[in-house]
């Protein structure tokens, strides 16, 4: 499954603030389009993505949904008039979720791609959060996320001096689940990580998101009854006699996430 960063029709060039989006074989791809001004997300934009993530949530033939940009930056930030429900509405979408992060997220856009599940990137891009500076402090969810991602002592020095780091230290420290060498690498590993995806039982991939996610803050017993819960859940569903009956013949599963 290609999937494209740049597409026809995009202007580099433009002043013109957008989400575009593209839905192919049960992936809904938002695209922020705004380079010239480093897709920072206004009120329009970040209205739209909330839209976007209510929509795909409530979707059945919505199986996952991914967030890129155009240009050279993923996203260097909000504008002040940005929704403050934008990362929260992102973070608590079900499905899986895929930052295609095409090049630099700064600021609250890195806290943006922290509230997806995965993150993909190209080793040339870099991460900061710089809010400091500017007398202020990340504040949607930053400093929760980052520090659960690569521990506290890697997220305060980070925070603290601001510091920026590229892919090849993201994905070292765990930031960052995929690393490519260039955006055509980028486009193709990005591709096969949905595509993988798009193919695995939706109701399933829903359940075992809900398990790590929520078992996190949990202890291990709890956790654990949680998982033993939600398998039960999973096996009065026809997506898993389908995944039997699939096994069993040899072939490939058409899962109906019911």
């Amino acid at each position: 499954m290609a999937v494209k960063i740049n597409r026809p029709g995009a202007r580099p060039g433009s002043t013109a603030a957008s989400v575009d989006v593209i839905q192919a074989n049960g992936c809904v791809t938002a695209v922020l389009n705004r380079p010239a001004a480093g897709n920072r997300i206004g009120a329009a934009m970040a209205d739209r993505l909330i839209e976007l993530a209510e929509q795909a949530e409530d979707d059945d033939s919505v199986r996952m949904l991914a967030l890129t940009g155009i240009g050279d930056t993923f996203c260097a930030g909000f504008e002040n008039d940005a929704d403050q429900r934008l990362v929260e509405s992102l973070a608590v979408v079900t499905k899986p979720t895929i930052a295609i992060i095409n090049g630099d997220a700064f600021d609250e856009g890195l806290e943006l791609a922290l509230a997806l599940d995965i993150r993909v990137a190209p080793a040339r891009a870099r991460f900061a959060l710089t809010q400091l500076t500017r007398g202020v402090m990340p504040h949607f969810g930053g400093s929760q996320r980052l520090a659960r991602l690569i521990g506290s002592a890697q997220a305060l020095k980070m925070i603290l001096t601001g510091a920026a780091i590229d892919g090849r230290e993201a994905m070292r420290l765990g930031l960052i689940t995929y690393i490519a060498k260039s955006r055509g690498a980028l486009e193709r590993c990005a591709g096969e990580i949905v595509e993988s995806m798009i193919a695995r039982a939706p109701l399933a991939m829903r359940l075992a998101k809900e398990a790590v996610l929520k078992g996190f803050d949990m202890t291990l017993e709890q956790g654990i009854r949680l998982e033993e819960d939600l398998y039960a859940l999973l096996q009065t569903t026809a997506d898993r006699d389908e995944g039997v009956r699939a096994f069993l013949e040899k072939r490939r599963p058409l899962f109906k996430g019911v």
